[in-house]
């Protein structure tokens, strides 16, 4: 299985004994939306939701930072997903969220992982079928392994501040990378990690909600600055969107990613970081 499959190709796995359907939609707090009321009010038939809001290490300081592994897979047999399950994730979020699901899932020992590209919004605009309710699937056993070489500590993007051994990927929109709009939450700074580049995960897709080609990625990137040949770890507000452009950078054909967990939610919180401000 690709890790981007479309609705053509799901539409012809429906029912299929090892496939299991996940919608991973998260909003901004802000947004008014409940992801949980619209995942019952209408989904793809026989998926389940996860709730990434409570996927996180409830311990931590920081907001959004990922969870322990014993708590996923606790989480992932209670959905039904266990070894040998083919996982399609998709979400209805302008923060293309399906992709966080998508790295957690991976770092923690699932080897078949997939996106439906363009998410709920073009099933729907096929006029393919929805279900209504929510989904109970059987427990299964989910066999939980934590590789956690593709996550960044704030101790780590120090070190790489003297080091330079990973480019930075900064996946906010312009005006909070370059500090011109303000960060809304108390004590928090404006701007970037000093030499990161900025890419916002809205670049990565077209305007119907799909995800650009491998090439188009490339030369989106490429456009940024980032230099495709050396390793990368990504950064946004709190993990969510540097998912995004993570996945971004593994459809253009890069395996050598990273992701800084903490983000801009720990780094800007942070009096002594060094920050700069402006264009990359």
């Amino acid at each position: 299985m690709d890790s981007l499959v479309s609705t053509e190709w799901l539409a012809k796995e429906l029912g299929a004994s090892d496939l299991r359907i996940v919608d991973a939609s998260w909003h901004l707090p802000d947004s008014g939306r409940d992801a949980s009321a619209e995942h019952e009010a209408g989904h793809i038939p026989g998926a389940v939701f996860m709730d990434l809001r409570d996927l996180v290490d409830s311990n931590s300081n920081v907001p959004n930072t990922l969870p322990q592994p014993e708590k996923f897979a606790s989480r992932m047999q209670s959905l039904g997903l266990g070894d040998g399950s083919r996982i399609v994730l998709y979400d209805d979020s302008p923060v293309k969220s399906a992709a966080r699901a998508w790295f957690m899932l991976r770092m923690f020992g699932a080897h078949d992982v997939a996106i439906l590209d363009g998410g709920i919004a073009k099933w729907k605009a096929e006029g393919r079928p929805i279900q209504t309710g929510k989904q109970t699937l059987r427990h299964r056993h989910f066999t939980v392994w934590q590789d956690d070489k593709n996550v960044r500590t704030k101790a780590d993007m120090l070190k790489n501040l003297h080091e330079r051994a990973e480019q930075v990927v900064d996946a906010r929109d312009a005006g909070r990378f370059s500090g011109e709009t303000a960060d809304p939450r108390p004590g928090m700074a404006n701007g970037h990690i000093p030499g990161a580049r900025n890419v916002p995960h809205t670049a990565l897709y077209n305007t119907d909600g799909t995800m650009k080609s491998a090439d188009e990625l490339k030369k989106v990137f490429a456009d940024a600055g980032v230099d495709l040949a050396k390793p990368v770890v990504t950064s946004c507000n709190s993990g969510m969107t540097a998912s995004v452009v993570a996945f971004g950078l593994n459809r253009a054909g890069k395996e050598d990613v990273a992701l800084y967990d903490g983000s801009w939610s720990e780094w800007g919180a942070d009096p002594d970081t060094p920050k700069a401000t402006g264009a990359a």
